[in-house]
């Protein structure tokens, strides 16, 4: 059965209240996680997400998931300089003005998640695959399979920012060093570290502490995340970067704020309070045990 065919049934269903969006997450959880979840005394990180999607305060997830108005957060907290630039939004793929792009540009939904397209030759897209791609993307009712609510509240658009150079990061990765920074109530803690992405296949992964020393023991590697070929070398941005993740994190028992750094300035890409879902499969019960710890609940 293709996903297309999944979210249909299982929209269904939920339409018909035979599957609340507590039940799609409990079995989700079990499909990836191959045990049985228990939300209502969450321990580790993936629990306690799901805790705060069903029980929790989530007044501001919608505006914080929303890739384009998460931007008005940002540019409050900390200051329009750390926002990547952004060249146009467009609430169908009709309205979309091609002439009005550059030659290079990164295009995405505001309520996605990974569905983006990278363009490094606007004389070499396929406009027409594009323009399918979105229509479908926007038709998508996202959150529904994964049991987040949050998302129905988010008007769908599309979005063009800039492309950012990539070509001078560290340990020669073959892409832009996405930057994932775990904080809790304001205060990070770890740093997941992705680079020399293709495509969607695979890219590498490396996890480091505050003060980067690193922890290849908190993660499960797989034919899609391998292990760094080697150690990343800390950013000189470091100190920015965890300053800006605990101003943007701070009324949030949990949160990943995902950072580039681009010849010294640091760009935020986007505000994650629900990761995978909360069915987090490539790190160890280890790993997400501590995470799960750092992440203080009403009921702790």
């Amino acid at each position: 059965m293709s996903k297309t065919m999944i979210l249909f049934f299982v929209s269904f269903l939920v339409r018909l209240h035979i599957l609340t969006p507590i039940r799609v997450a409990r079995l989700k959880f079990f499909y990836k996680l191959h045990r049985w979840p228990d939300f209502e005394l969450p321990k580790d990180i993936n629990e306690k997400i799901n805790w705060m999607k069903f029980y929790g305060d989530t007044s501001q997830w919608s505006l914080l998931a929303d890739k384009y108005r998460v931007r008005e957060y940002v540019a409050e907290k900390i200051g329009e300089e750390y926002l990547i630039p952004l060249i146009g939004k467009w609430d169908t793929v009709d309205d979309i003005d091609w002439d009005q792009l550059p030659q290079q540009f990164v295009m995405k939904c505001n309520n996605s998640s990974g569905d983006v397209v990278v363009c490094t030759d606007k004389k070499t897209l396929d406009k027409k695959k594009t323009l399918q791609h979105f229509r479908k993307n926007l038709q998508t009712p996202y959150g529904i399979l994964t049991g987040e609510e949050h998302y129905k509240q988010i008007r769908p658009c599309i979005i063009a920012e800039e492309l950012l150079d990539g070509s001078t990061q560290p340990n020669k990765s073959q892409s832009l060093v996405d930057y994932k920074i775990w904080s809790f109530n304001g205060k990070p803690e770890f740093i997941v570290c992705y680079g020399s992405r293709h495509d969607k296949y695979y890219c590498e992964i490396g996890v480091y502490d505050r003060n980067w020393d690193a922890h290849p023991e908190y993660l499960c590697y797989s034919s899609h995340y391998i292990p760094e070929q080697k150690l990343m070398p800390k950013p000189a941005s470091l100190d920015t970067m965890l300053r800006i993740a605990s101003i943007l994190s701070k009324e949030h028992p949990q949160m990943r704020v995902d950072l580039y750094d681009v010849n010294g300035h640091v760009y935020v890409g986007e505000l994650t309070l629900t990761s995978s879902g909360g069915y987090m499969n490539h790190f160890t019960q280890a790993f997400l045990d501590k995470l799960g710890q750092f992440t203080v609940l009403p009921i702790d």
